[in-house]
């Protein structure tokens, strides 16, 4: 049974979520519904990262298993050509090992959080940033977020209804940065918890706008106590950006 990974790219923002859902328009059922349509397989994907809602993507890794062998030029047009009416696009396609898993096989996930940081709301990038009228100190959120980076319990970071067994990760970037009006938090880790991501812009941000010091971030993270965290962000601002394996 041939095996292929796919690098698919997409927009959140109509999607409740990656994972499929009876009678809500997801991701997973988009890219299920086309791989019908051009093969005529009623499969189950999976995904390296089962992203939320409102979420998007620019390099998820999805796997597809057929009977069928296809050229791999064929499947990323004929998916495509399916997916012409979502907001979901495949990047790449290449045939796989069948020992190899989207997700059990991934060693690394990269995320980017984009703030828009002016006074005007967004027009064209409604629904794909998180708009803060406040100017930002980015050297502070900089400086805040080193604290995060290495081996720690971030039950601080972690969502209630998280279903980790552990709430202990590695973050090995932790990094932010100014492009225009915009500031650009990435994150890099083999995983995360259920909303980690979030809570942790949601609590720099807190730093960026004045409201905590610095140190406090990293006060909050050695809390280990959801309590601690700040605001979480909303999904609009976030990106997964790529999986290495």
């Amino acid at each position: 049974m041939p095996r292929y990974r796919l690098t698919v790219e997409y927009d959140g923002s109509g999607y409740n979520g990656f994972q499929a859902q009876a009678g809500q328009p997801t991701v997973q059922g988009a890219i299920e519904t086309a791989v019908l349509a051009f093969s005529g397989e009623s499969i189950r994907i999976a995904a390296a990262g089962r992203t939320d809602t409102g979420v998007h993507a620019t390099g998820q890794v999805v796997q597809v298993d057929l009977d069928k062998a296809w050229p791999a030029r064929t499947v990323v047009n004929a998916l495509n050509a399916h997916l012409i009416h979502e907001a979901v696009s495949v990047l790449d396609c290449v045939e796989s090992e069948n020992d190899w898993h989207a997700r059990f096989s991934a060693t690394g996930r990269r995320y980017l959080y984009r703030i828009l940081n002016r006074p005007g709301p967004p027009a064209l990038d409604k629904g794909r940033v998180w708009h803060l009228k406040k100017a930002l100190d980015a050297d502070a959120m900089r400086a805040a977020a080193k604290a995060l980076i290495g081996h720690h319990d971030f039950t601080t970071f972690r969502d209630a209804q998280c279903q980790a067994d552990s709430p202990m990760r590695t973050l090995d970037v932790a990094e932010v940065t100014r492009a225009g009006e915009e500031i650009h938090v990435r994150f890099a880790a083999r995983s995360f918890l259920h909303r980690q991501v979030r809570s942790m812009v949601g609590s720099l941000a807190e730093v960026g706008l004045g409201r905590w010091a610095p140190d406090d971030l990293g006060a909050a993270l050695a809390a280990r106590d959801r309590r601690a965290c700040g605001p979480v962000a909303p999904a609009t601002g976030l990106y997964l950006t790529g999986v290495r394996y």
